[in-house]
């Protein structure tokens, strides 16, 4: 006999054996579930990535891992001056050896659900924001931006045979800007190795360049770096910097980007 008050069973009230969903069933129903979450959550919040060279030493190494978060820009914000961003490839920014794709079906899938890190981005630090003029360089061969020498010993890697600390292109006579709306423009922590927007510049004399693709368009940042997880001697967030706190607001005639 039993009555209304007996304990239910492990079989009653909510187990998915008591409806007839066999184990198999289960098993694909909760894997699915993990492959949705993982969408969400690189749609909305994290995605990994992996450095794949020397662009941004010494702060962020060869190899490393890293996480980006996107909640930064859910309201709009604009990626502020020094923020480390990863951004798409705007079109042949990415050199020979620098875009690393799983190399395998089963990579390729949990690449693009955001669980292995994946490929087709670049990883700089903003230096200059709608409305700044960058110039390169001043008497002690530092960058400025709207006119402010910056000091970047923090993070830049030190090269003592490079002149200045501007770009690849080994020129310390330079001028970009002002930025125009909707664009940023990044430079690598490596200066002498890093192909940033200072190598896309038209430089005097130039002809084998397209004025404006220096600027890298906002609507291609992933997000901001946000934790480096491999190596786990090297687990955490990369230290803020205040080289650009005493830069003065951008201009409001920033043009607009073409």
């Amino acid at each position: 006999m039993t009555t209304d008050d007996e304990p239910t069973t492990a079989r009653s009230v909510g187990s998915s054996h008591s409806r007839g969903l066999p184990l198999w069933a289960e098993t694909l129903v909760l894997l699915g579930s993990a492959v949705v979450l993982a969408l969400v959550i690189k749609t909305l919040l994290l995605q990994a990535f992996y450095i794949p060279s020397v662009s941004m030493e010494p702060g962020l190494q060869e190899d490393d891992r890293i996480l980006v978060e996107k909640w930064s820009g859910w309201f709009g914000g604009e990626p502020e001056r020094g923020d480390v961003v990863v951004f798409e490839d705007p079109g042949g920014w990415l050199i020979a050896g620098e875009v690393s794709e799983p190399g395998n079906p089963v990579s390729s899938l949990l690449g693009r659900v955001g669980l292995l890190p994946t490929g087709g981005h670049l990883v700089k630090r903003v230096i200059g924001v709608p409305g700044d003029v960058i110039e390169c360089c001043d008497s002690e061969g530092r960058i400025t931006v709207n006119g402010v020498a910056i000091d970047e010993d923090a993070y830049v890697l030190e090269d003592k045979a490079a002149q200045c600390r501007g770009p690849m292109t080994g020129s310390c006579d330079w001028s970009a800007g002002p930025v125009p709306e909707g664009t940023v423009f990044v430079m690598g922590d490596n200066r002498v190795n890093s192909a940033d927007s200072t190598v896309h510049m038209c430089l005097e004399g130039e002809t084998e360049c397209v004025p404006g693709d220096e600027f890298v368009p906002t609507q291609l940042i992933t997000g901001r770096l946000w934790l480096r997880v491999w190596p786990f001697s090297a687990f955490g967030g990369l230290e803020g910097t205040d080289a650009f706190d005493d830069v003065p607001d951008r201009s409001d005639d920033a043009p607009e980007a073409s």
